[in-house]
């Protein structure tokens, strides 16, 4: 006797879940990109951007914030 296989398979995180992730993803992608450019291709001259409000406050703070949203996203009741 075969058992039936139900085909349906119920996702692990609901559409908010997933959306909240999204929401991280693009945090974290944005702070990143703040954090990238700014160097000087001579290394005898020094490039004051690299220590601008964005590299060291900004940058640092959305990623913080997207992995707390990350981990909300992970532990947020999916029934909701």
């Amino acid at each position: 006797m075969k058992k039936e296989v139900n085909q349906e398979r119920e996702f692990l995180f609901g559409k908010r879940n997933y959306i909240i992730m999204l929401v991280g993803i693009v945090f974290i992608t944005v702070g990143f990109i703040f954090m990238s450019g700014g160097g000087s291709e001579d290394p005898n001259v020094f490039n004051e951007e690299i220590y601008n409000w964005q590299r060291i406050r900004l940058a640092p703070t959305l990623v913080i914030i997207g992995l707390a949203i990350e981990i909300y996203a992970i532990l947020a009741d999916p029934k909701k």
